[in-house]
Order: structure tokens, then sequence, then C-alpha cells
């Protein structure tokens, strides 16, 4: 008996892992798949009892019943195993009772059982629970027969659970079910309702057959359902296809960065070869001074006024030129390249020379009364290329 049990275990657990294999399966939390349940039923002896001791000899198979009703509350591990707690009270219907308690609460049993979902562990788990489940149940107990033969014992327990799932939310069960109950070892010798005969044996003598019927009430778990789901997975292929676009990115990324930097050392080598040409006639027109023009330059992209990281490096040098000299005040000038509207490229070459002041006072600590803004709107004289003049110049004003 005990190699056919553990034979038959270890198919259930096979079965269980083959169903459910590659399966990702939400709400396992500690305070997931909790229900609660009521149910009410009859329950009769297993064969005639002999209740010599007190004198009668009434109660047997189908010849003796007690109503009962019931309580449990359980809690599913998986979408195959669980445990249940169940207390059963069984009440005196005539002169040949279930337990001859001679008292209107015959007994009291209470149960801790092991579930086990046969649709999930053979079929597999789909997502939701299905209309129509078996499970089955089993354990151990305690029982009290009251009355003017009292006995306390232990018990076993053993059942089917055929159990609908209602609600478009799953989360109410009726079920009906069959469960034997077999007295263990107590501490009498009567042979009536439970009675033990001494020894730790499953013994018909001493069981009782009762038929229940109830309705669950499953709790909200963490995964916003009241039941197991199934986790959405990605395969690996679709994986794959999502990091070779990621890397392909910033590849592009990188290579944008690098032409930003050759145009700014472009435009480094242009404003050098202006500052060396002389002048084109021997007696030039005398011109207003208005400062130093510093080399580096600040380039934007298209439509924008944010300041790309690999430009930092360019506000950098200004802000250590402006360091070095304690008297210098600086003059940003934001220009916008010709497309769009003069109105917006009028707004946008300020911005660019706002968002300049803005990181040399909060980034680099310069002094706001040091700097000043103007926005020059688009041009397109001060470099050949169109995108060169969406930029931002400095000018040292004190010089």
């Amino acid at each position: 008996m005990k190699k056919l049990f553990t034979l038959f275990a270890a198919a259930l657990m096979t079965a269980s892992v083959n169903a459910q294999e590659n399966t990702a399966i939400t709400a396992n939390k500690a305070g997931d798949n909790w229900y609660v349940g009521i149910n009410a039923g009859v329950a009769t002896p297993m064969q005639k009892w002999d209740y010599a001791v007190l004198g009668d000899k009434g109660a047997g198979f189908f010849k003796g019943f007690s109503p009962k009703v019931g309580v449990r509350v359980g809690k599913n591990f998986t979408t195959v195993f669980g445990l249940v707690a169940d207390a059963d009270l069984y009440f005196e219907a005539s002169e040949k009772s279930l337990m001859k308690s001679y008292t209107f609460i015959d007994g009291l049993s209470v149960d801790l059982l092991g579930t086990i979902n046969l649709m999930n562990a053979f079929a597999g788990y789909k997502g939701e629970p299905r209309r129509f489940e078996i499970s089955a149940l089993g354990g151990f107990g305690w029982t009290h027969v009251f009355g003017g033969v009292q006995s306390n014992l232990m018990n076993a327990k053993a059942g089917l659970n055929f159990a609908l799932n209602l609600g478009s939310a799953k989360a109410w069960q009726v079920y009906l079910e069959p469960a034997v109950v077999y007295g263990l070892w107590g501490n009498n010798t009567y042979g009536h309702a439970l009675s033990p005969y001494k020894d730790f044996k499953f013994d018909s003598r001493a069981g009782i057959i009762q038929l229940s019927a109830g309705v669950n009430y499953k709790f909200g778990n963490s995964n916003g359902t009241h039941n197991f789901a199934k986790a959405q997975l990605r395969d690996q292929a679709e994986v794959d296809g999502l990091n070779s676009k990621i890397n392909e990115l910033r590849n592009a990324v990188s290579a944008k960065d690098g032409q930003l930097s050759q145009a700014n050392q472009t435009i480094a080598d242009l404003r050098n070869k202006l500052a060396n040409q002389k002048p084109a006639t021997a007696a030039p027109a005398p011109v207003k001074k208005e400062g130093t023009v510093l080399q580096p330059t600040v380039i934007f992209r298209q439509g924008k006024s944010i300041i790309d990281p690999a430009q930092y490096a360019n506000v950098e040098m200004v802000a250590k030129y402006m360091k070095n000299h304690s008297d210098a005040k600086v003059l940003i000038k934001g220009y916008a390249s010709p497309e769009g509207s003069a109105e917006l490229n009028q707004k946008l070459s300020e911005k660019r020379a706002e968002a300049v002041k803005t990181a040399l006072v909060k980034k680099y600590k310069i002094a706001a009364d040091r700097i000043q803004t103007q926005g020059l709107g688009a041009t397109d004289k001060l470099f050949d290329e169109v995108e060169f003049n969406r930029v931002a110049t400095f000018t040292d004003t004190a010089k």
C-alpha cells in the first residue's frame, strides 16, 4: 500500500510539472489565493454500530443520519496544491443519531487537509480556473463527541470536491463534496460514533460517510484577479530583436556625438582663420569695438534649445575663462538657422542664449550679473553649413 501511494504521488508531481512547464504564474504572495466557505450536509455510519454498553442496537449505514454544517478557510499555494482548515458540527436528528450523544450537538470535528486540483495537475492551468473542477483532499484532525459518554479522538478525512466556478471573475465557487471520516486512536472504547478500538488504524467500524454542499469566496489577489494568472512572457527571439535595436540606437547616438565634435573643431578652425585674416584695405573705416569674440561656441539640434551633453565641453571652456579673468563680462548671442518662421526663430535664438547662461550660472557657479544674453533670430551668414548657424557665441564685452 505504501509503495502504491508513493508511486501515485510521484506520478502526480511529474504530471503537474509537465503540464505547467515554461509557465510563469502570478499571484504567489503570502496574502494571495485565500478563500473562506460554508457548507451543510448529512452523515451516516459506514456500517452498523453496536451500542451494547448503552443498551441500543439501532444506528447503522443509512439507518442513522445526522445533519451537519461546516466552515472552512483555505489557501492555494500553487495551481495544484493547497491547504484547508475545516470545522464541522454534527447534530442529533433522532434516537438513531450519528454519535448517540443525546444532546442537540452530537459532535465537533476539526481537520487540516491538503488539497490537489486534479484538473490542473494533469491538464495544466490555462490562465484562469475552469468552469468545472475536481479536487482531492485528505488529512487528519480531532473529533469530540458530546453527551453523557464523551470522547476525544484523532480522525482521518478524505474526499473529492466537485466544484463550479461562477461569475466573470470566478471569485465564487459552489461545490458538492462526498467524504469519509475514520476514527483513529482515542480515549473511550464503547464502539459508537467514531469511537476507536485502542489501536491506530483506519477501521470502518469507527467511520462515517458524509455528503456536503457548500460555497466558497476567493479573496482578491495582488495581480488584480481572484485567481492565479499566467504572466505575459516574451520569447527569446523577440528579446534578442529588442536588444539589437537598442544597440543600433546607441551606435547612432555615438556617431552623432562624433559628428558634433568634428563640427566644433571645424568651427574653431574657421574662427582662427577669420581672426588671423588682415584687413582688405590699408585704411579701414573706424569701427566701434564690441568686445573680444571667444572661440568656443555651442551648437544646437534643429528646433531645440537644450544643450547636448557633447557641447558642455565648450561651455566649460567659457566658464574657466571667466574664472581666470575676474573682470570679464560675457555677452551670449543666440542664433537660429533660416528654417521656419521669423517669430519662431527669434524666440528659439533667445532660448538658446538663456540656456547657455543658465548652465554657466547653475552648473559652473558664474555670477549672473556678469552675463548678458541676446537673441538675434535666424541667420545664414555666420557659416556656410546651415546647421552650424544653430549656435550660441560668446563675446567678452570688457575688452
